[in-house]
């Protein structure tokens, strides 16, 4: 049903989408206190509180969107983005370099996979959604054409260190909360955020280029523009200091549109089995 319904949404207008998607952002806001509380409490926690009525529009923005970049034909979906600074990627790749993207969940962020894979080859981690009626959609997206999958376990692991050995890209998610033994405690805007080790790992094994990438929403549906920075923090030092180091370069590029951000996201978890921050730091 809910493949259906995604199929039968995405003929729309990408403008009508984002209507619908801001009025099930305010719904979604109305009815649900934890979703309401946990939106406000990190909003206001990293110093954007005076964006919550837009976070609000944009979360379910967000939503709803994923219908046209999940099931419109990609040539479609393609002429709703624009890129900037591709020549940061175009070099890396001249220079015969892995690259390591690395896309927070801000703005559409399914988008950059799909606009990379237009140019190159791209390898991106990739962990099931949790709803098994969302698997076939998510799949089916995100292994298109020269996009491919590694499954978030020591297999996919494997796959994306090849993939960089071979001078090829791949994407990571840095702001998902990884399982236990994955991921050490930083600072990610002022609170300690159980944060993955992986990507650094990846990047200083292979000697990659590491080069931030989101894809802010335009208003009034007028599509996307997918952004290539590049990072200028180092990954020298332990676990920690490198993971603080990307936890930094998040916020900053978090800070170019708060309001598109994953706000509700349950950044500030503790993972079964680890050990609190402050226990950790304590026995360090």
């Amino acid at each position: 049903m809910l493949v259906l319904l995604f199929r039968f949404l995405s003929i729309f207008p990408l403008r009508q989408l984002h209507s619908l998607g801001a009025g099930l952002g305010w719904l979604v806001y109305a009815v649900s206190p934890s979703h309401r509380k946990r939106l406000r409490d990190n909003l206001e926690n990293a110093g954007y509180g005076e964006h919550l009525h837009a976070a609000i529009a944009e979360a379910g923005k967000a939503i709803v969107e994923l219908a046209f970049v999940w099931c419109a034909k990609p040539a479609r979906v393609a002429r709703h983005a624009t890129v900037e600074n591709w020549e940061h990627v175009q070099a890396a790749l001249d220079a015969g370099r892995g690259i390591v993207f690395l896309t927070p969940h801000l703005g559409c962020f399914e988008m950059t996979a799909q606009q990379i894979a237009l140019h190159t080859p791209l390898t991106v981690m990739y962990r099931p959604p949790r709803q098994a009626a969302l698997k076939p959609l998510v799949e089916g997206a995100r292994a298109r054409h020269n996009l491919h999958l590694a499954p978030a376990n020591m297999s996919g692991v494997r796959i994306l260190a090849k993939t960089l050995r071979r001078g090829e890209p791949i994407g990571v998610l840095p702001d998902q909360v990884p399982q236990e033994g994955e991921g050490v405690w930083a600072p990610f805007f002022g609170r300690s955020a159980y944060s993955m080790t992986l990507p650094a790992k990846l990047a200083t094994m292979a000697k990659a280029e590491v080069i931030l990438v989101y894809a802010e929403r335009l208003p009034n549906g007028r599509g996307f523009v997918v952004r290539f920075v590049p990072f200028e923090g180092t990954l020298a030092g332990d676990a920690a200091a490198q993971a603080t180091a990307i936890n930094r370069a998040m916020e900053q590029l978090i800070a170019r549109c708060p309001a598109q951000y994953f706000w509700s996201y349950n950044r500030y978890k503790k993972p079964h089995g680890v050990a609190a921050p402050e226990a950790q730091q304590a026995g360090a």
